[in-house]
């Protein structure tokens, strides 16, 4: 993999975080490719099949999975329309969980570059904290990480895929409107 273009990548990574803690969510959307699925699967349960902790009655109820699958509930799993509709809604009043609106600051890091099935894309692999604040006493704070495919195309990488993974089975924060 050349310097370039893990260099590129990284510095794209970067820009979006920026995008987004700036709240230019428009720009961000144009960081997006039309056919993009946005996904953070749900946690699967506590205990692995074989613990000792669970007694199994139905072998076929604890199958080995440590998140959902694709096509089965999902926190999150939107198209750039419905990303695109979600943004629309900020600037109508009625999107009572961002107002007053979220203040964020996004961390990138452990970012890891990998060669795609074709030449015009990459996987990405990186970590992130997503730390958000809202009114006077909102704290949030999401860690986890994210595997994306980026597209190289008109010039500039684009995110085709983002799988956005919150290790944790139950989510504290009392929704789920910010961007990863």
């Amino acid at each position: 993999m050349k310097r370039e273009i893990v260099h590129d990548i990284e510095q794209f990574l970067y820009r979006e975080a920026r995008l987004l803690d700036e709240c230019k969510f428009q720009e961000w959307l144009n960081l997006l490719t039309d056919d993009i699925r946005y996904w953070m699967p749900v946690m699967g349960r506590r205990y692995r099949a074989f613990s000792k902790g669970i007694t199994i009655l139905d072998s076929d109820r604890y199958e080995e999975r440590e998140f959902s699958n694709e096509g089965e509930l999902a926190i999150l799993d939107e198209t750039k329309d419905s990303l695109a509709r979600r943004i629309s809604r900020l600037d109508t009043g009625m999107a009572w969980a961002e107002d007053p609106p979220s203040r964020t600051c996004h961390i990138i890091s452990n970012v890891e570059v990998r060669e795609g099935d074709s030449e015009s894309e990459m996987i990405v692999y990186s970590n992130f904290i997503l730390y958000r604040t809202r009114g006077e006493l909102e704290q949030d704070i999401y860690v986890g990480s994210r595997q994306d495919i980026l597209r190289y195309t008109g010039g500039d990488w684009k995110i085709s895929y983002r799988k956005i993974i919150l290790p944790q089975n139950v989510l504290s924060q009392k929704n789920i409107s910010n961007f990863f």
